[in-house]
């Protein structure tokens, strides 16, 4: 008779079998194994990137029926806090129950007068995904609107004094857009100097990097050989997400890893906030104990919390009204296989969108192209050049950002629907000006004093109106973005 150890074996290898013949078309681009691309297939704007190491991953986990978080999501929250050299990272749901459980971690009484309370004021940006706001509301906080930069995609941080209200402010919280990092020195400036909360929506920027000169970064708190930190010769480098307080990924398909669905709240260097952030992620509960493990502060019956009676039992006290947004370990042990993945991935990400941006000069007369943070400008010889700061961001892109100049004789919609008519994937800048959307128009009419507008919106009006983004992830093969070049030049050459 086989032993059950043998019987998983030959299952897996079979799974393994089965994957190679079966998603052959989600392979890494340059995969040998990868199926071919042909002119009139689908191209996505983003995906699944894998091989038979993620399903097999997937089968022998599910093949151990622990199914809740365990095991594999503790090894893969170590794994990613070492990547980002942060304190703790939680695995959650998806990256907006990650932003949803950053924001309510803040709201913790245990935090006493950095707390944030009903009414107190967030700033943020229009331009964007609505989950980076949303959450604000939903903890009874009151987003305060920044405008964006139309080329960067980002907050024009240099609005953050205007949207200041001395009492109210608490934090500020606002995504690096498209894999672009915003402005972090004076983001970190400005929050330190009122001792705000900094949250950063990481979604889509995994893999980004921002360097500042060393005295600069040294006064805001960042030294040489710092967990988390590479050095360069002047500047001290860090990954996106790590700058702030506190922040979020997506594990979502399109984005720069995946777990199908998924996320993580990234806590940076507070064991207080890991306590409250696990709490409000696991029910509000009190105890830190992983699920199916008991005691591991050793008193479980010996506390006296609340008014609930002496050694009442600690797994069943809560501290806060938390909720139950964790992913299952099937899914953990997917995202560790990509996580191994994720150079490669950043590199890619890199090299596409670079050769798209080389690709389209000749429609620079009616389109205009995204620039890093602190970028000046671009050109086919030399890539960026960049501006006096001495900041830099390196960008792992999650889209390749294009805009509608004001002087074309064709609209966002028309390109859209050309790159629809040839099965190119196309996104918008996401919600666009949220200000406009349906949602946020109710809200308004419910309580006119739900958010403020701290300036004129008009750079995410821009946004709203005239750009779209392609892909640059890590299936990409250079057919497909010469197909799309091809058709985007060709577009702009019939005007």
């Amino acid at each position: 008779m086989e032993s059950i150890n043998e019987l998983k074996k030959e299952i897996l290898k079979l799974t393994k079998d089965y994957s190679k013949k079966a998603h052959n078309s989600f392979r890494p681009a340059g995969d040998n194994l990868r199926a071919v691309w042909e002119k009139g297939m689908p191209i996505p704007y983003a995906g699944r990137v894998f091989t038979e190491d993620e399903v097999v991953a997937a089968v022998s986990s599910t093949l151990d029926f622990w199914l809740t978080l365990g095991s594999e999501g503790h090894n893969m929250e170590s794994e990613l806090a070492n990547f980002l050299g942060v304190k703790k990272c939680l695995l959650v749901n998806s990256g907006s129950s990650a932003n949803l459980v950053a924001i309510s971690a803040l709201t913790s009484y245990k935090l006493k007068e950095k707390k944030i309370n009903q009414g107190d004021e967030i700033i943020t940006v229009a331009a964007g995904f609505p989950t980076t706001v949303a959450p604000i509301l939903q903890i009874g906080a009151k987003p305060v609107f920044i405008d964006a930069d139309v080329i960067t995609g980002n907050a024009q941080c240099d609005q953050l004094e205007k949207a200041y209200k001395k009492g109210k402010t608490k934090a500020v919280m606002m995504a690096h857009a498209l894999g672009n990092p915003f402005d972090i020195s004076k983001t970190l400036e400005f929050c330190r100097k009122y001792d705000l909360w900094l949250i950063e929506d990481n979604c889509d920027a995994l893999g980004c990097s921002y360097s500042m000169p060393k005295d600069l970064a040294n006064s805001l708190g960042f030294y040489e050989n710092s967990p988390g930190l590479y050095d360069g010769p002047n500047n001290i480098i860090r990954w996106t997400g790590s700058w702030g307080d506190i922040s979020t990924q997506s594990f979502y398909p399109p984005h720069h890893l995946t777990m199908g669905e998924g996320g993580a709240v990234n806590i940076i260097n507070s064991q207080k906030l890991v306590v409250i952030a696990e709490s409000f992620r696991d029910w509000g509960r009190d105890c830190w104990c992983p699920s199916g493990i008991d005691n591991t502060c050793k008193k479980r019956f010996e506390w006296k919390l609340g008014d609930l009676p002496k050694g009442y039992d600690h797994k069943y006290t809560y501290s806060h009204l938390g909720f139950n947004l964790k992913p299952l370990d099937i899914q953990a042990a997917i995202g560790r296989i990509q996580l191994k993945r994720l150079p490669e991935f950043i590199e890619k990400r890199k090299e596409n969108w670079q050769y798209l941006r080389r690709g389209l000069i000749e429609s620079e007369r009616f389109l205009e192209f995204a620039l890093p943070t602190h970028a000046k400008g671009w050109d086919v010889n030399n890539g960026f050049f960049w501006d006096n700061t001495e900041c830099r961001s390196d960008c792992s892109w999650f889209g390749f950002k294009i805009s509608i100049k004001e002087n074309s004789p064709f609209s966002r919609t028309d390109l859209a629907k050309e790159l629809d008519r040839n099965k190119i994937g196309n996104r918008m800048l996401f919600g666009g000006n949220l200000i406009r959307q349906p949602a946020f128009i109710e809200v308004k009419k419910a309580n006119p004093d739900a958010y403020r507008v701290a300036v004129e919106t008009k750079g995410s009006d821009k946004i709203m109106n005239n750009t779209l983004f392609l892909g640059t992830y890590p299936g990409l093969t250079k057919s497909m973005m010469d197909f799309e070049i091809e058709t985007i030049n060709n577009f702009i050459c019939r005007f």
